[in-house]
């Protein structure tokens, strides 16, 4: 069973603890590259220093900006396979998947069916509330945006799904030793690791229980199908495709997408809609899809 996998008396606690440092470390290093380049424009170019977190998504050009929010991912994700395979002397596969090998059509069955969903749910709100949102499209940008979300994004989603959906599942797992706290607990930190994001600040402490739930969804999916090649493609969906899509002046990622939110953002049904309907449909299909069986055991059940 794929939470089991990190079970051994090797794998003491600590270990992972000192594997997250290590993991935290790596992203601050790969942060160099924007903090040289802020004292550069602040220094030479007199820029002033941004002091917020709305000065900081504003200060570079947007595409550069995104490329510099997105490169520590590229380290972490170095730190991720260190911590594995030297620390805890595991293959790295055993915290992504408790099959051989990755189950691509999985990743793509699941990148595809979110991606519609955003695609279509994006367009009718264009469609029903056409003076909230402006067409933003610029050829040369966007096509430059592509490039660099297309290769930055997925490995932004991947590494966040290996620190919680892997290797920290399989820490709590080995230190409580059942499935529902770690399920729990992952989910609880993954949302709270959004909270400094600018869409809470606009829209409130409301919009946690749309993080929260979608790490409880995203740990399901891993328990249930035994492995995280789901919740990989739904998470490279929701991020990519949300940042081609949609910008705005107040969320986490700057981008020249085709189009841009101008309306007064207010926390009602579209955070709580997802939560409640479309993540347990969602579940639904692939349960039914991938004949899942045992949900009781496998969400909360005891790990031997």
């Amino acid at each position: 069973m794929f939470i089991e996998q990190g079970i051994n008396t090797g794998n003491k606690f600590w270990k992972y603890i000192l594997g997250s440092i290590f993991v935290i470390g790596a992203s601050f290093l790969g942060q160099m590259p924007m903090l040289v380049l802020m004292l550069f424009e602040t220094a030479l170019k007199g820029k002033k220093y941004p002091t917020t977190d709305a000065e900081l998504l504003h200060f570079f050009e947007p595409n550069l900006n995104l490329f510099l929010l997105l490169i520590p991912f590229v380290f972490a994700l170095g730190g991720i396979y260190f911590a594995v395979r030297f620390l805890h002397r595991q293959k790295f596969i055993s915290i992504i998947t408790s099959r051989e090998k990755m189950d691509w059509k999985r990743v793509f069955f699941s990148f595809g069916i979110w991606s519609v969903f955003t695609i279509i749910s994006t367009l009718l709100m264009c469609y029903v509330s056409p003076d909230d949102f402006k067409f933003n499209f610029q050829l040369v940008p966007f096509s430059i945006l592509v490039v660099i979300a297309s290769l930055l994004v997925p490995i932004q989603t991947s590494v966040e799904e290996l620190v919680f959906r892997g290797y920290l599942m399989q820490g709590f797992a080995n230190l409580f030793k059942n499935k529902w706290f770690p399920l729990l607990m992952t989910s609880c930190v993954f949302g709270l690791m959004h909270f400094s994001n600018p869409e809470v600040a606009k829209m409130g402490n409301i919009i946690m229980i749309y993080y929260i739930g979608t790490g409880l969804l995203l740990g399901i999916m891993t328990l249930m199908d035994e492995g995280m090649e789901l919740a990989l493609g739904f998470h490279a969906a929701n991020n990519l495709i949300g940042a081609l899509l949609v910008t705005s002046d107040w969320s986490a990622f700057q981008t020249y997408s085709i189009f841009k939110d101008v309306s007064e953002p207010v926390a009602g049904l579209d955070i709580i809609l997802p939560v409640i309907v479309v993540y347990p449909l969602l579940l639904t299909i692939f349960g039914m899809k991938y004949k899942w069986s045992g949900w009781r055991d496998k969400l909360t059940g005891a790990v031997v």
